[in-house]
């Protein structure tokens, strides 16, 4: 269904600063790319934020019925340990510390990447092509950069020409900044000095002798600069333009902005249309951060064994507790709200099961096509998934005036609000019924355990105690039935 013909969303675009509408470059198809992660550790809850909010545009995107291209890469060479190009790549130090090759420390946490994103409901990708499989490509495109005057060699180096670049383009287009102020707030660091300008990023960089992440090229046998292979596999896969780029608001700059700047170099054509950017997570009111020891892995939450939650908390919960808060603003992780977040998943969880339970009447005491359309407006309007829920959280009031009879749908409007709020809830959102279903697992044991006992005190001819168990659950709202195979239940 083609539901995008009748929606127009508009998007927050962090290189106009503004909202503006959704226009697709092809009518029906939407390219899309997210930064993935550099697999050297394991992802924690601030970097699944944004791809869990980028998740949900994807699932909202193919919901309104376009068809998304959706490309998010995985980082396994070439990241350095700072923005100056310096250091040492982070997979090759990893393996160095743990004396294993580097590609087993890529395999480990692209396997826990996968399986966390799998945990939390996570639909994948269409494409998540790697940086290590795309050597050639950079090194062509690298090729493409020095002979249109953008880029230098230096001892084995490659690196891009900011100031060139500035004198007939915008370098800082998307951040903002200016490379007069990089210049005069740029300090000199070791190792700089093969470079004509400090703001100068490296597109190759010449491996030392210990280097075991190396690969031939023109100028030495080393490895890419991390800012090339988002730009050579968004290109490859999207093409030289495309509607959505994505990641944390944390790599506006330098790495999109130097994204821009080497593909418009090639191209001569704007590559994005359409920047967006996640804001932090913090953990207690600090920034989320490996380098601080303030993180939660998001496999820590579903088992609880950590040292900041009370508890264990379910994927989905935890799901709804990110999509309360708007993507562009801080969110703050605590106990406190996870737990408040759990029990506002659980009412509208029951609310949901409760809906199927419910027969139509004869007349409506409830716009359903307007309350649909305010779900379409909240999600149309940058993907405002806190306004969403609170659509929701009007659904369970209507179902729970429903269930005390003071409220009826008619049959057409009953299918037609359960189809929507179905369809938001699961469907748009990525939640699912887990918390529910353990629930109501914990009550089936306990009224279990209750029959039981009763059955003993009837055998033992304990009347009393079996008036009073059975009398007690009526008023909880679960009736026991006796019959010839044993006594069952049902909840109201």
């Amino acid at each position: 269904m083609e539901r995008y013909k009748e929606n127009q969303i508009k998007v927050y675009n962090s290189l106009s600063k503004k909202k503006e509408n959704f226009k697709s470059i092809t009518e029906g198809y939407v390219g899309m790319y997210v930064c993935g992660p550099t697999v050297y550790s394991n992802a924690h809850l601030g970097n699944v934020r944004t791809f869990m909010f980028f998740d949900i545009v994807y699932r909202y995107l193919l919901h309104l019925g376009y068809k998304v291209r959706y490309v998010r890469n995985i980082t396994d060479a070439g990241h350095l340990e700072n923005d100056a190009d310096e250091g040492e790549d982070r997979i090759a130090k990893k393996a160095r510390i743990e004396k294993i090759e580097p590609m087993e420390v890529v395999q480990r946490y692209t396997v826990d990447f996968h399986n966390v994103l799998k945990n939390y409901n996570f639909l994948p990708p269409s494409i998540e092509p790697t940086a290590t499989g795309h050597i050639v490509e950079q090194i062509e495109m690298i090729k493409e950069i020095i002979a249109k005057g953008f880029a230098y060699e230096v001892n084995g180096s490659v690196y891009f020409d900011v100031l060139e670049y500035n004198k007939k383009e915008d370098y800082g287009i998307l951040s903002g900044r200016k490379v007069e102020d990089l210049i005069h707030n740029t300090r000199t660091l070791d190792g700089q000095s093969d470079k004509k300008n400090p703001q100068d990023f490296a597109l190759w960089k010449k491996a030392d002798e210990r280097h075991i992440m190396r690969w031939p090229s023109p100028w030495s046998d080393g490895f890419p600069g991390w800012h090339l292979e988002c730009s050579v596999m968004s290109t490859k896969y999207l093409g030289e333009q495309f509607d959505i780029h994505g990641g944390g608001m944390d790599l506006k700059f330098p790495h999109h902005e130097c994204e821009i700047a080497q593909s418009k170099t090639c191209s001569g054509k704007t590559p994005v249309n359409y920047w967006m950017h996640t804001n932090m997570l913090l953990l207690n009111s600090q920034k989320m951060a490996k380098s601080t020891g303030n993180f939660i892995l998001p496999n820590e939450i579903l088992s609880g064994e950590n040292d900041i939650l009370p508890k264990a908390f379910t994927a989905s919960v935890v799901r709804f507790f990110n999509l309360q808060a708007n993507y562009r603003s801080i969110l703050d992780f605590s106990g406190e709200a996870l737990e408040a977040s759990e029990k506002g998943h659980t009412k509208l969880m029951e609310a949901v099961n409760f809906l199927d339970k419910i027969e139509s009447g004869k007349i409506s005491t409830f716009n359903v096509q307007e309350w649909e359309n305010s779900c379409y407006d909240a999600m149309n309007d940058d993907f405002n998934t806190p306004i969403l829920i609170a659509n929701l959280f009007e659904a369970v009031k209507v179902i729970n005036h429903i269930k005390e009879q003071n409220a009826s749908l008619t049959a057409p409007d009953l299918l037609a609000f359960k189809k929507a709020l179905n369809s938001f809830v699961f469907e748009v959102l990525g939640l699912t019924n887990e918390s529910y279903q353990a629930n109501s697992e914990k009550i089936n044991g306990v009224v279990e355990l209750l029959i039981k006992l009763r059955k003993e005190a009837r055998e033992n001819k304990d009347w009393a105690l079996s008036d009073q168990i059975r009398d007690e659950l009526i008023v909880l709202g679960i009736q026991l039935k006796d019959g010839k195979e044993g006594t069952t239940f049902s909840v109201n």
